[in-house]
Formats: structure tokens, sequence, C-alpha cells
């Protein structure tokens, strides 16, 4: 097809490399022994390169080509899995930025230059390089794209040079040797490389090798013992200025290892391995707005690891304030009490939910402590307990999950029931603009009450009490029987009671229930049922 990568090739060369690493993700999975060996990697390549195609199919048919390289690079972004597909998306991010650049008409001059961009970007990405991995492959490819004619020469040098690269990787990291295999990644790397060559040239393989295992270096008799690595996964995506990623990144590379930051303008991928979840996650929250939070359990269970008491059901909430913990185990659950501010420690949140029995429902509240809950929840798991993580976002679905809970029920059964409660209650809370800031309905300034519901800021008033109906009104508009409002210790006298009134007025067969919950942060939680 000469030197055109239209939109539509683009769109094509997306879909063949996510089709293709459908294909052999399992093989993939099964050389992956760095930087931890959890038998992923072609899965995460797979999911990494999945959303860039849906990304780029979701545009009009005639979309120009920078707009299907801008929407793949965007795509990865979000969509990226695990360290390798988090590279990989840096990686589709520089060949968008110069290929998208040059609109369909692409030489080897270009696609040479987008290249050496994309592993510029992906090893500067990368906090600690190590060679042996997609990075050297990378590299190699660009610098092999010099001995093509054309674009096509370009793209089949670049995909041979990847392949000759990703067989030396064995003998560069000493744990690849050891296992016999190479770079797991690399090998995803080279699978996308040869799509992309594949589409260019229009010469399809009849299939994607990925080398085998082979027989291993034996260790040296007096090698040390290898120091157990960080136990937890942490990825999340972040809405943060770019100059405050700097001390992010700083934050996180003191926390733990194979620390990976990609994106830009504004929205961040961020992927580390650390022992300390928690911190990892609030060094986020010090930098921006993380959201869409993974944490992953890595280590094995061990065979001195606790097994879970065998006591009967419980269900274990976390919370940060007095009057909410008060109210949690007023209605029978056991708390985990946290900072405000800040998420437990996963090792406390694990501890809790093995202490509390055998079958044991957990009651997030917040998003930021749903995927530590999931971890911890893991390690319950491998310990032997039948552990529930409800998907709770705030205190009052929290609430509305625990007023349906019945012991008496199968486990299975008591916990669908408070899912589903859950999931029916609609929350909100207001919150003061403590700077300006743009937001989804306009700028706020310092002083500003914001009314939020589900999380996104739904009005912005100058009086707590006109916030509070507004949201209300706004929140009882698809129906409701109860409403339920959890004073913080900075609301104002008479907050509840005016809220009350008003929906005397306008909804009188709506139920109130008032509680002091005696949070810091936010004078007013709602709750609509």
């Amino acid at each position: 097809m000469g030197e055109v990568l239209d939109g539509a090739a683009v769109r094509r060369w997306c879909r063949l490399a996510a089709d293709a690493l459908g294909r052999t993700r399992g093989e993939i999975d099964a050389l992956n022994v760095f930087p931890v060996p959890d038998g992923d990697t072609g899965t995460n390549l797979h999911l990494t390169v999945l959303a860039a195609a849906e990304a780029a199919e979701g545009l009009p048919g005639g979309a120009d080509a920078a707009s299907v390289w801008k929407a793949m690079a965007q795509g990865s972004l979000l969509g990226a899995r695990g360290n390798s597909g988090v590279i990989l998306s840096q990686v589709f991010r520089g060949l968008a930025e110069i290929m998208g650049r040059s609109g369909a008409r692409v030489d080897a001059e270009v696609f040479s230059e987008a290249l050496e961009y994309a592993s510029h970007l992906a090893r500067n990405a990368v906090e600690h390089p190590v060679e042996g991995t997609i990075l050297s492959v990378l590299q190699a490819a660009s610098t092999a794209t010099g001995t093509g004619d054309g674009l096509t020469g370009a793209a089949r040098a670049a995909a041979t040079g990847a392949r000759q690269a990703l067989r030396l990787t064995t003998g560069q990291l000493d744990v690849l040797a050891r296992s016999g295999v190479v770079d797991a990644g690399a090998a995803g790397l080279c699978v996308v490389l040869e799509a992309l060559a594949a589409v260019i040239t229009d010469e399809y393989p009849e299939r994607y090798e990925i080398p085998a295992r082979t027989q291993g270096e034996p260790a040296p008799r007096e090698e040390p013992p290898e120091t157990p690595g960080p136990g937890y996964e942490v990825m999340y995506l972040l809405d943060a200025r770019d100059e405050a990623v700097h001390e992010l990144r700083e934050a996180l590379d003191g926390l733990g290892d194979s620390l990976v930051v990609v994106g830009g303008d504004g929205l961040w991928n961020v992927h580390v391995h650390v022992d300390d979840a928690g911190a990892a996650i609030e060094a986020g929250l010090a930098a921006g707005r993380p959201h869409r939070i993974r944490v992953t359990y890595l280590k094995a269970v061990t065979p001195d690891q606790p097994h879970a008491p065998h006591v009967g059901r419980a269900v274990v909430a976390v919370t940060a304030a007095d009057g909410l913990a008060a109210l949690f185990e007023s209605c029978g659950a056991r708390v985990v009490r946290r900072e405000p501010g800040a998420v437990p420690p996963i090792a406390v949140l694990a501890e809790a939910i093995l202490a509390a029995g055998d079958e044991v429902a957990v009651l997030p509240n917040e998003p930021e402590v749903l995927s530590l809950a999931e971890a911890a929840a893991e390690r319950a798991r491998d310990a032997g307990a039948h552990i529930a993580v409800l998907p709770t976002k705030a205190s009052v679905q929290g609430l509305a999950a625990l007023a349906v809970h019945d012991p008496l029920r199968r486990f299975a059964e008591d916990v669908i029931a408070m899912t589903r409660a859950a999931g029916a209650t609609r929350f909100g809370h207001l919150e003061v603009a403590a700077e300006e800031a743009f937001t989804s309905v306009g700028l706020c300034q310092p002083g500003d009450v914001l009314g939020l519901i589900e999380g996104d800021v739904a009005m912005i008033g100058a009086s707590l009490a006109d916030v509070a109906r507004l949201c209300l009104d706004r929140m009882l508009s698809g129906g409701g029987e109860l409403v339920t409002l959890i004073v913080g210790t900075h609301a104002p006298p008479g907050l509840a009671e005016a809220i009350e009134d008003h929906l005397r007025d306008v909804r009188p067969d709506v139920e109130v229930g008032v509680y002091d919950g005696a949070q810091e942060r936010y004078p007013l939680l709602i709750g609509v049922e």
C-alpha cells in the first residue's frame, strides 16, 4: 500500500494487533518472569491494544488519520494494564504524535522518526530502565528502520530488528537466562510491530511466533537467596498538573520498584510495585485526583499464613469519622478506621477481615478504598475465608447494605441482597471549595459550596442549605422513598432542619432520617433510596 497509512489502515493495524495478541497471550503469559512472575503480560498487552482498537473503531468511518491516531493513543492510555501495557501505551503515543502529524502520507523517514520518538518516550517513562526488556527491543526496532527501502522496507526492517533483539534478551537478564525465556513484554511488542508491518506491506503472516521456553542456565551454587519483591501492583489514572508529576515520581520511587508513569496534558497512567499500596495511592492524592484505581496482590501464599477463624458471618466497614463508625457498629458491622484523607493499610484491613470470620462482606464506602479492599480480600481468600467486597462508593450505600443484612440467609444470597440495596441508593454530598477550579458545571471560587451527585459536581452555590435543597431535588427527580442525611462536624446549626422543612413542602411522602456522622471534610452526606 506504498506510503499511505490512513485512518482505515491505522484501525486495521490496531484490530490485527489486538487479535494477534489475543491468540498468543497464553504463550506470552508463560514467558512472564520479569519484573515479577505473575504470568499476565500477554493478557495485559492484549487488553491494552484492545482498548486502543476499540477507541479507534469508535470514530466515524471517515475520520482522518490524525484523529484515529489520537483516539488510538488515548484509548491505550486509558486502558493500559500492567507494566508492559503502560509502556506500550507510551509507544502508541509516540507513534501517534509523529505519524498523526503527517496525515495519511507516511514515508520511511517519518516512520523512523516515529519509532525513535516512541522509544525515547517509553524509556523516559520508566524510572529505572533495564536492558533485555521491551525497551531494548523497541530501540533495536527503531535503529533497524534505517536499513529498509521506503516505508514498506522500513516497516519490515523494524519487525525483523525487533525479532533479532528479542532473541538476545535471554542473555541480557539473569532471571531470563535462568528461566530459559525471552522477555515477555518484548515478545508482545514484536507481535504489535509485525502486525503494523503486515498492514503496511499487505503481507500477512499465517501465525505470530512466540519463542518457547528452553533449558535455563543453572544458578550458581553460592548464589544468595533472592530478596522478596514488593507485595502489590498499584495502578491508577491520575488527573494532575504536569509539574506535580515529578514529585509523584520521587515519592513512588521511594516506595517500591517497576515505576512507570505515562501520559501528559493533565492525564497520567501510573504503575508501581510496592509493599504499602495505601501510601502509593496517597501519593496520587497529593499530586491530583487518582481514579480507576487497581491494586493486585503479587505474593504467593506461604505455608505459615494464618487461616481464617471459622466463627461465622460478619460485615467489615471502613470509615474515617467517629459518628459514622458508631452508626456502622450500631448496625452490627466491625469497623476499620482510617485517617481522614488517607486510606487504610492493606495489612490492617486484611487482618480485620481474617479476624471477622470465614464469611465476610466488606464495605469500602469510598472509591479510593475499593481496590485496596479487593487486594486485602484476596489475601484473606488465600487463607481460606469466603470474602465478598461490595462496591459501596459512599457511606450511605454501606448503611443501606447493612439495613438488609441477614446472617441467617445463605452467604451468597445475603451478598446479593446487600449489593442490590447499595446499588439502589443514590449518593451525594456537599463540599466547600478550597481553591479556584474548573468543574463540570463551570468555574468555582474558594468558599463556593459544591453539590456533588455520585462523584460529579452538579451545582455550585453560596449557601449550604440552598445547594443541599437543589441536590435533593435533583436526586429525588428519579424517585425515592427514603432520604438519609448525615451531618458533618462543620455543618452550620439548623442545616438538617432546613432541609427537612423543604422536603415537607415539596415531598411530604418521603421519609427522612438524620444522623450525626462527625465527618470532617463534608458538611453533609446525602442518600436517596
